[in-house]
């Protein structure tokens, strides 16, 4: 059995709690307020690009694994699998990419910004909990379509039909 819209809407479930903590925290009018939120998002958003920039190069190593894997197995493979692992390959190089930025963008001394106008922190604020948002939503589709391809690799080279 194929889920092909499986990716997609575990990504857009991770946007729509993302949304809901979005609508929950409320307005930010205040700067101070806001510098306060970014110190607080800052330090577990540290951690989160740090992981996710780690988990995307593992991908990135095993999906080339994979393929030596799928060379050498005796079934033939469609192009469907091969266009799977690219997708993979892709999103991770993504990834890869987007963390490093988010991982730059939490290093930055913003509280020590004193010619910054303090209107700036809340657009601040919602840009950096939206790259992480998107970075999580990104990651959970890796992951589930990481799944479905090994899901796939396995019901090709087991001999039974009960995978």
């Amino acid at each position: 059995m194929k889920l092909p819209y499986l990716a997609p809407l575990a990504a857009l479930g991770v946007m729509a709690v993302g949304l809901a903590g979005h609508i929950a925290n409320g307005a930010i009018y205040s700067g101070l307020y806001a510098r306060e939120m970014i110190e607080a998002l800052s330090s577990p958003a540290l951690y989160l690009g740090s992981a996710i920039a780690a988990s995307a190069a593992t991908t990135m190593a095993l999906m080339l694994t994979m393929l030596g894997l799928v060379r050498r197995a005796d079934t033939e493979f469609d192009q469907s699998m091969y266009r799977q692992v690219y997708r993979i390959s892709l999103l991770s190089a993504w990834l890869l990419g987007g963390s490093v930025v988010m991982l730059l963008f939490m290093t930055m001394p913003i509280g020590e910004f004193d010619e910054v106008p303090s209107v700036w922190y809340p657009t601040l604020y919602k840009v950096m909990y939206w790259m992480v948002v998107v970075l999580s939503a990104m990651l959970v589709a890796m992951v589930t379509l990481l799944f479905s391809t090994i899901r796939t690799l396995i019901a090709n080279i087991t001999p039974h039909d009960d995978v």
